[in-house]
C-alpha cells in the first residue's frame, strides 16, 4: 500500500515540474548554495538503483529465485 502511495506522490510532483524548473537551484544540507533540481533527481535515481541492485544481490545470495527481469523492472 505504501509503494502505491509513494508512486502517487511522485507522479503528483512530476505533474507540476516543468523543464525550466530542472535548472533551479535548491539549497541542501551538503551544498548550501544549492544544487539544480535535475542534479538532485538524478542523484536520487542513482541511489535508488544502487539499493535495488544491493537488495537483488542479497536475495540471490539467500537463495531466492530472482533473475534479470526482476532487476530491470521499475513498475
Amino acid at each position: 500500500a505504501r509503494i502505491g502511495l509513494y508512486q502517487a506522490r511522485i507522479a503528483d510532483g512530476f505533474a507540476v515540474l516543468r523543464d525550466g524548473d530542472l535548472e533551479r537551484k535548491l539549497p541542501t544540507v551538503f551544498v548550501a548554495e544549492g544544487e539544480s533540481v535535475l542534479t538532485l533527481l538524478l542523484g536520487n535515481l542513482e541511489h535508488m538503483i544502487n539499493h535495488k541492485h544491493q537488495l537483488f544481490m542479497h536475495l540471490k545470495l539467500a537463495g531466492v529465485n530472482v533473475g534479470t527481469p526482476d532487476l530491470d523492472q521499475f513498475r
